[in-house]
C-alpha cells in the first residue's frame, strides 16, 4: 500500500510493543488470552437434542430473553424447551433483535468467519450480527462494564466503511461490487459477549448466534482510503494484551479473504430483506480467533502499517 503516516503517539505506543514482542507470554495467558471462557473446552459442546425450528412464540420468548440479560447487564440461562440448534431461527432471532432493544444499528458483523473458529464452537456456518452505533468506539478505547454481561472476547478484524448502496434485491452482489462499493479500509477489534454463561457450551444450542452472533462492541483505528493497494490475505496482525504478546494471525482467516467476508454479509442481508446503505460499516471476522480478556485489561492489536488499534476496559 501506499506510504502511511502513523501519529507519533500511535509510532511510541508500537515501538514498545514490538521492543518486547520476543519475550516469554506472560504466564496467566495462553493463545486464548486469559482461561475465563468457563469450564467447557472449545469445540466441547454438546449438541442439543432439539434441532426443530422454534415456533413463532418461542422466537418471542427468546428474543425477549435476550432483550432483558442486555439491558439490564444480568446473565441468562436458557430454558432446556428453547434450546434448538436451528439456524432458521437464530436468523428469526437476530433478525427481531435490532427494533426489540431500541438500538440505533451502524451496519453488521461476521462472527466465525474463521473455519478454526467454527470448529471450536462447534457451528456450521459463519455467523452474522448488528453493529450497534452506542458500543463503536475510536482507539483508543476505554470501555465500561456497562457494555458487557459475561465476556470481553476480542477478536482482531478488517471492517470496511461502505461509500454506496447495497439494496436487497433478487440478483446476488459480487465481490466485484463490494469493492467498488468500498469507502475505506478500518482496522478493528470486536468485542464478543453473550447473556449466556459458559462460551463454549453454547454452541450446543446455538447460544451465542441467537445473542447477536456474540457481538458487542467494536474498537475502529484509522481509516484508510487506499486499501486497494493492501494485500488483505496475506496482511498480518499481531495481538498482545497488557503488553504481551498473544499470537498473531492473517487476514486470510476471513473466508480466504476479508471481501469474500464482505460480500458474504451483504448477500446475507440482502437475501433476508435487509439493506445494506452507504455509509454502514461491515466488520468481516476475526483473524486471530479468539482471545478472552478481564477488567483491567489492555488490549493492542499492531496491524503493521495499517496502524494501531487499543482498547482498555474499565
Amino acid at each position: 500500500m501506499a506510504a502511511t503516516v502513523i501519529p507519533p503517539s500511535d509510532a511510541g505506543r508500537l515501538a514498545e510493543l514490538r521492543a518486547g514482542r520476543g519475550r516469554p507470554r506472560s504466564p496467566y495467558l495462553t493463545d486464548r488470552g486469559r482461561l475465563i471462557h468457563g469450564p467447557t473446552a472449545p469445540g466441547g459442546s454438546t449438541p442439543c437434542d432439539r434441532d426443530t425450528d422454534l415456533t413463532p412464540a418461542e422466537v418471542d420468548e427468546i428474543t425477549k430473553l435476550i432483550v432483558r440479560g442486555r439491558l439490564e447487564g444480568t446473565a441468562v440461562t436458557l430454558p432446556d424447551r428453547l434450546r434448538a440448534r436451528s439456524w432458521k431461527s437464530v436468523e428469526d432471532v437476530l433478525l427481531r433483535l435490532d427494533k426489540a432493544l431500541g438500538w440505533t444499528t451502524a451496519g453488521w458483523k461476521v462472527g466465525a468467519a474463521s473455519m478454526a473458529v467454527r470448529r471450536a464452537e462447534n457451528i456450521p456456518s459463519p455467523s452474522p450480527g448488528h453493529l450497534f452505533a452506542h458500543s463503536i468506539f475510536d482507539s483508543p478505547a476505554q470501555i465500561g462494564p456497562e457494555y458487557f454481561v459475561n465476556y470481553r472476547l476480542c477478536e482482531t478484524e478488517f471492517a470496511f466503511a461502505l461509500g454506496a448502496d447495497f439494496p436487497a434485491r433478487d440478483e446476488p452482489y459480487t465481490e466485484a461490487d463490494l469493492r467498488a462499493g468500498i469507502e475505506s479500509l478500518i482496522p478493528v477489534i470486536e468485542i464478543g459477549d453473550s447473556v449466556f454463561e459458559d462460551w463454549y457450551t453454547l454452541s450446543g444450542y446455538f447460544g451465542g448466534m441467537y445473542d447477536n452472533g456474540g457481538g458487542a462492541a467494536l474498537v475502529r483505528g484509522r481509516r484508510h482510503t487506499d486499501w486497494r493497494s493492501v494485500d488483505l490475505p496475506t496482511a498480518i496482525i499481531d495481538l498482545y494484551v497488557n503488553d504481551s504478546y498473544v499470537k498473531s494471525g492473517v487476514g486470510a482467516e476471513a473466508m480466504g479473504n476479508p471481501i469474500t467476508s464482505l460480500t458474504w454479509m451483504v448477500n446475507w442481508a440482502r437475501e433476508r430483506g435487509r439493506d445494506v446503505a452507504a455509509g454502514d460499516v461491515v466488520s468481516t471476522g476475526t483473524c486471530t480467533a479468539h482471545c478472552f480478556v478481564a477488567r483491567g485489561d489492555v488490549v493492542s492489536a499492531d496491524f503493521g502499517p495499517l496502524g494501531l488499534v487499543e482498547a482498555r476496559f474499565a
